[in-house]
């Protein structure tokens, strides 16, 4: 029965973007809102007849069935699209109803595909760009989306709207770019792809660690960037490199209470070998041409995570890495998770210097990482932060993880 009640959840995040991005590509991007009003208007359905006759023997092709129905039946009763459609089949006007909503893979391959760069247009901010791409692509809902920019559903739901009005004014058409504009428009798309899985691998909005459900999406969204050859990119395989390499640990990464379980306490025996191989696939294919992206680096650190060995020379390959990406895209978790690898490569007195540095007293692994750094050292210190990141920290997961390093320490005095 639990089974039940999260197989609709589990679709529509699946198949409620692939049905907007096939209805958004036949009815023109222009009428967006159309096309998520008939995808939530499939699943309000499903969730009413499913509730009550169970559910069909193929839910997602029920889904299918529905939404081409609903499309067909607007387009009956409805003249709005007249000029557009009856244009291309005036020949024929009695049946232009039936048009086809081709809900076949490759279709919805393609309008995904198409839809991501149509989205992804120089025309609104890239702020607009990755939250229009998270909501209509990735089916993120708007609180999500507000968590991710660190805002209120407010902000993101004006956003959301001016940036549908400026596509629809500016006339975007839902298709291929051309080849010269492509690297242009590919960085937001990266962006989002990148959100999109950080959502799923460590949720600061949910009482969870991990949504693989949002991280595969994140990775089959990427498969489609890396299968076109216009976009098979040496960026595009990094990132898909990288999180080839961190979904190799899913299920290393968090107990059977669905607790946090940190990277020296993993059993190696459950990381993905076969991700790992994947991941090193990738990150081979990103290495020709003259570029070195975030993803690039990042994939390299990922992967020096996946070697079981902890050796010196490791942790100071990872530490290099993090050095060079500070310097081409800054960021305070980069920075913190340096001052890590510092530890492990050199000592934690170096490391406890650069730590106190950063000064993030408002994040919680800020102070769960001073703890560890002070542990065995100064153990008052290190109970003082991690009492701190308990306080501080949002998830029940974190907070049960941190309560393990106090009791550790505790149990040692």
């Amino acid at each position: 029965m639990q089974n039940d009640k999260q197989l609709i959840p589990h679709l529509f995040r699946t198949e409620y973007s692939k049905i907007t991005a096939v209805l958004c590509k036949l009815f023109g991007i222009a009428h967006i809102e159309l096309a998520e009003d008939i995808a939530s208007d499939t699943f309000m359905q499903a969730t009413e007849t499913w509730g009550l006759k169970g559910l069909p023997e193929n839910p997602t092709a029920w889904l299918y069935t529905v939404s081409k129905n609903k499309a067909k039946d607007y387009l009956k009763r409805n003249t709005l699209f007249t000029q557009k459609i009856t244009r291309a089949i005036q020949n024929d006007q009695n049946e232009w109803y039936e048009l086809e909503v081709d809900l076949s893979s490759k279709n919805i391959n393609d309008s995904q595909l198409q839809m991501m760069f149509a989205i992804c247009h120089p025309c609104i901010s890239a702020e607009a760009q990755i939250g229009l791409s998270l909501r209509i692509l990735c089916g993120f809902g708007i609180e999500e989306i507000a968590d991710a920019f660190l805002t209120n559903k407010e902000t993101i739901n004006k956003r959301l709207f001016r940036a549908k009005e400026k596509l629809r004014t500016e006339e975007v058409k839902i298709e291929f770019p051309k080849i010269k504009e492509i690297s242009k428009r590919l960085d937001a798309v990266l962006i989002t792809l990148y959100l999109l899985f950080n959502e799923g691998y460590y949720s600061l909005s949910k009482n969870t660690i991990l949504r693989k459900d949002l991280c595969l999406e994140a990775m089959r969204l990427n498969y489609l960037l890396v299968a076109n050859p216009n976009t098979n990119l040496p960026p595009v395989n990094a990132l898909l490199a990288l999180m080839c390499f961190h979904a190799s640990r899913f299920e290393a990464r968090t107990d059977q209470h669905g607790e946090p379980v940190l990277y020296d306490d993993q059993d190696v025996n459950l990381w993905n070998q076969e991700l790992i191989a994947k991941g090193e696939f990738y990150l081979n294919e990103a290495a020709s041409g003259n570029s070195l992206s975030k993803y690039h680096l990042e994939a390299a650190i990922a992967y020096w995570h996946t070697k079981k060995n902890n050796t010196p020379e490791k942790w100071e390959s990872i530490l290099q890495l993090y050095n060079k990406l500070l310097i081409i895209e800054y960021s305070p978790m980069a920075a913190l998770n340096r001052t890590y690898a510092l530890a492990r490569a050199r000592d934690k007195a170096d490391a406890i210097i650069e730590a106190e540095k950063l000064n993030l007293s408002g994040n919680h692994l800020y102070f769960s990482l001073l703890g560890y750094l002070y542990t065995g050292a100064n153990n008052i210190k290190a109970l003082e932060n991690y009492r701190i990141a308990l306080k501080i920290a949002k998830s029940d997961a974190d907070k049960a993880s941190i309560k393990k390093q106090l009791e550790r320490i505790l149990a040692n005095k």
